[in-house]
C-alpha cells in the first residue's frame, strides 16, 4: 500500500468560504482565549481543568476511566494524564485502578473538587454568557446549535472511522 498515490483534485474554497472559515477562526480563537482568561482570574483555573471536573461531576458516581474522559474532552491521553495528575494533586480527582481492567484507570471527582467546581461554575457560566449567548439573537443560537451539532456529527463518525483504521493497520 505505500507508494500508492490517489489523484484528488484539490476543492479550493471561494471567496464567501474563504470569508467564513476566517471568520470562524477570528471569532472562536479569541472566545476561548477570553474564556480561559475569565476562568484563570475567576476562579484560579485552566479551561481544561474546569472541564474535567465538569464531565466528571455529570457522570454518574463521579467518575469515568481516563479513556473516555479523554474522548469526552477530545485530549490527548498524555495531556489528559498531565491535567489529571495536577488535580490529583490538589486533591480535586482522584485515580483508582478499574477492578474489571487492571490496566486501566478512573479518574474520579472528589468533594473538594466538587466544591472547587460549584464555586467556578458562575465565573464560567458568566463568561459563556457574556462573550457567545448575549452577542446573538435568539434565532443566531439556533443556528449554532444546528451547525454545531451537525459538525460534531461528523466529526464524530470521522474520529471512529480514523480510530478503526489506525486499529486495523497497527493489527496488520
Amino acid at each position: 500500500m505505500q507508494g500508492v498515490k490517489s489523484v484528488v483534485e484539490t476543492r479550493w474554497l471561494n471567496a464567501e468560504e474563504q470569508r467564513t472559515w476566517h471568520a470562524f477562526l477570528r471569532a472562536t480563537r479569541p472566545l476561548f482565549a477570553q474564556l480561559e482568561r475569565d476562568l484563570q482570574r475567576g476562579a484560579g483555573m485552566p479551561l481544561t481543568y474546569y472541564e474535567v471536573l465538569s464531565v466528571l461531576s455529570d457522570t454518574p458516581g463521579r467518575a469515568l476511566r481516563m479513556s473516555e474522559l479523554a474522548d469526552a474532552l477530545q485530549v490527548s491521553p498524555s495531556r489528559l494524564s498531565h491535567a489529571v495528575a495536577r488535580l490529583e494533586g490538589a486533591g480535586w480527582v482522584q485515580r483508582e485502578l478499574c477492578p474489571a481492567d487492571r490496566r486501566s484507570w478512573f479518574a474520579r471527582l472528589t468533594e473538594e473538587g466538587f466544591t472547587v467546581l460549584e464555586a467556578a461554575a458562575p465565573c464560567h457560566v458568566e463568561s459563556v454568557r457574556e462573550h457567545l449567548f448575549d452577542q446573538l439573537t435568539s434565532t443566531q443560537l439556533d443556528q449554532l446549535r444546528d451547525i454545531s451539532e451537525s459538525l460534531q456529527r461528523h466529526l464524530s463518525s470521522s474520529a471512529a472511522g480514523s480510530r478503526d483504521a489506525i486499529m486495523l493497520t497497527s493489527s496488520l
